[in-house]
């Protein structure tokens, strides 16, 4: 549910904690991972999470017209930039912003990112499906190697490979849930590739040609996760941590699909907490991944 706040000023004080209630009340799993956080770069994490996740459920929740909304929100982002805000997330955002000297392009594509879930339901290419996570995952990536002092393409390049995968992942495993919003983002040209109808996708029906779109949709998205795999060692052990586990735990999403027999439809494949501890040892554990 979109938040309103209140309409009164807000010190930046006050600004940081209300980032940090929105991100501990939408992810269950932040106060375990923020212990991998470095104080000092906490809150700018927290502003990072609290904008994205506000500008995703503009996108996704928000009641009447949603595009106007966005070209409100995306307004109210240039104050960033240009002069004050009075929203609280993105008063912490512009010290952010300021802090580590990040782009306005960042924030502009998340939110092109939820107009474009406006207006397109299907995506007729892999190469058109990209690009949406060009915009959609791509850019939380470049805000997090910002806060740690990276902007050079090599870095970025490698964290777009990973959270590229990352979303894809998170498609195959919400394929349901998408296709109950009209949403369908397995790309059309792979659906006609294997044989798999609008019809049998309306139904839910798990046909062999469907195990098999699954299975190249799954083989695909874990060459890209190897693609980035580089990137944990090229940050410093502040970060390195949260990057392996991102990577394992998408990873792991992918695995348990096909325990599933790829059949995405009747149970949606999950993590328990025991497989997210190990993963989370692992990812402590000294060796690269391979």
């Amino acid at each position: 549910m979109v938040r309103e706040p209140p309409a009164k000023p807000y010190t930046l004080a006050e600004a940081f904690a209300y980032c940090r209630r929105i991100t501990f009340s939408h992810y269950e799993n932040f106060t375990v991972a923020s212990w991998l956080l470095p104080r000092d770069v906490r809150r700018h994490i927290y502003a990072l999470y609290a904008f994205c996740r506000h500008t995703d459920d503009l996108g996704d929740e928000a009641p009447g017209d949603r595009l106007r909304l966005l070209d409100q929100w995306e307004a109210e982002l240039r104050r960033c930039y240009d002069s004050a805000p009075d929203h609280p997330i993105l008063v912490a955002l512009q010290d952010t912003a300021r802090r580590f000297q990040m782009p306005p392009a960042l924030f502009l594509k998340l939110i092109e990112a939820n107009r474009m879930d406006q207006r397109i339901q299907r995506y007729a290419t892999f190469a058109d499906l990209l690009g949406y996570c060009d915009h959609s995952a791509n850019p939380v990536g470049h805000m997090v190697l910002y806060v740690f002092g990276y902007c050079d393409e090599k870095r970025q390049r490698l964290s777009d490979a990973t959270c590229t995968a990352l979303q894809l992942a998170n498609f195959w495993q919400d394929l349901a849930l998408d296709l109950g919003k009209g949403r369908v983002y397995i790309p059309q040209e792979d659906m006609e590739r294997f044989g798999y109808s609008d019809e049998d996708l309306r139904q839910a029906i798990v046909t062999p040609g469907f195990r098999a779109l699954m299975a190249f949709e799954i083989a695909r998205t874990r060459g890209l996760f190897g693609e980035g795999l580089e990137l944990a060692q090229l940050v410093d052990r502040r970060l390195r941590i949260s990057v392996k586990l991102f990577i394992l735990g998408g990873l792991a999403v992918l695995a348990a699909i096909e325990r599933n027999g790829h059949d995405v439809f009747r149970r949606r494949p999950t993590l328990s907490r025991w497989q997210k501890a190990g993963l989370f040892v692992r990812a402590c554990l000294p060796a690269p991944l391979s």
